[in-house]
């Protein structure tokens, strides 16, 4: 619970999303250095390098990149830092997955060298948060941390975005969904956003969480439709901007709550591990609205949306299995080891997670099979 009357809103300097704005990455990136030092995900340096080395060459300007694979880890940040201290660069840009960011925000933080974030798929909201994540080298979560200086630029391509996977695009989805309904929760309380120390929300972060909330609910099937034929439209272009701008400032700036709390519970099965941090988060909300005995209608509305834009609704569709053994690793990792599932506005403890857990299980698995909650 906040113990100041203090308010906090945090930002990137600079958000720009649109079709073909990779083009424009050598004047955009001289506003903030010299020579830029590109982080490109392993995953897509085939797909994207020769582009960019076109874009680069036509400009007449430098720049020096690396491969990055695997975790945002202790290791591969010190070694971004020592190539790119080598290269002669002045900026980091990030230009990858969730992992792939992380590791260029904790670089260029480090070095206090100003960054670019391009994403390349609209899979979750951290390209617009100023918090990374630390993993070990072999995948295992050891924080989360403030970045010392907000992002400069966001710049994200939605023609790249288009062309992604579409579970990627549903994963964003997921994630995006939790945040009015984690900012509620934290609203009723007074928890503490993710700013600095932590603050009071202003008005302006529960205006962002619900204006994401309404763009989903608006255009979210139509998105993911216009995705899976990889075009983009405006649909694509407003649930883009939900999913990664208004969740990524919604969540920075309201904080986080059951979903989350109970999706890193879910994190702790192994045999959930192929599943993405949106679809995990999914079906978290739902256990979310159970623990809140959220109205009945509501309900049936999230079911039916997180449905039509292929989340997962119960624990085999994260392949979690309903055993004693799974719910007490669950609940207990929810409870005892995350604090944010105290932000809810009610007295939770293992069993109240386990069971609702359970009845958001039954309630997922019966729509499924046509038996609807109205």
């Amino acid at each position: 619970m906040s113990k100041t009357m203090s308010r906090a809103f945090g930002c990137p300097q600079k958000y720009i999303q649109g079709p073909g704005e990779m083009e424009n990455l050598p004047e955009l990136a001289a506003e903030y250095g010299r020579k830029p030092f590109f982080i490109i995900d392993s995953g897509v340096m085939s797909l994207l390098y020769d582009r960019l080395a076109a874009i680069y060459a036509d400009s007449g300007k430098e720049f020096e990149c690396m491969s990055f694979s695997g975790e945002s880890c202790r290791e591969n940040i010190d070694l971004i830092k020592e190539k790119a201290q080598a290269s002669g660069c002045d900026l980091i840009v990030g230009f990858g997955g969730g992992k792939c960011l992380d590791a260029a925000k904790f670089a260029s933080s480090e070095l206090n060298w100003p960054r670019i974030i391009m994403p390349t798929s609209a899979s979750t909201d951290a390209p617009a948060a100023g918090i990374s994540v630390l993993y070990t080298k072999d995948g295992v979560h050891i924080r989360s941390e403030k970045m010392r200086r907000p992002t400069e630029l966001v710049l994200i391509d939605t023609e790249i975005i288009a062309n992604a996977p579409a579970r990627l695009f549903s994963a964003g989805i997921g994630d995006a969904l939790a945040t009015v309904f984690e900012a509620l929760a934290n609203d009723a309380t007074e928890g503490m956003n993710f700013i600095g120390k932590g603050y009071r929300r202003c008005r302006a972060g529960m205006a962002i969480a619900r204006e994401c909330y309404d763009i989903l609910m608006a255009d979210g099937e139509n998105a993911l439709m216009a995705v899976k034929e990889h075009c983009v439209t405006e649909a694509v272009e407003n649930v883009i901007e939900a999913n990664t701008l208004l969740s990524g400032l919604g969540f920075e700036n309201t904080g986080c709550a059951a979903a989350h709390g109970i999706h890193s519970g879910f994190s702790e099965i192994e045999s959930a591990h192929a599943y993405l941090h949106g679809e995990k988060v999914a079906f978290g909300l739902m256990c979310q609205l159970v623990l809140e005995n959220a109205d009945k209608k509501l309900i049936d509305k999230i079911v039916r949306f997180l449905i039509a834009v292929n989340l997962p609704v119960c624990l085999s569709d994260l392949n979690i299995e309903p055993s004693d053994e799974n719910l007490n690793v669950i609940a207990d990792h929810a409870v005892n080891h995350n604090p944010l599932i105290h932000n809810e506005p009610l007295i939770v403890n293992e069993a109240s997670v386990k069971n609702a857990i359970l009845m958001a299980d039954r309630i997922g698995r019966n729509y499924k099979e046509g038996k609807y909650y109205l």
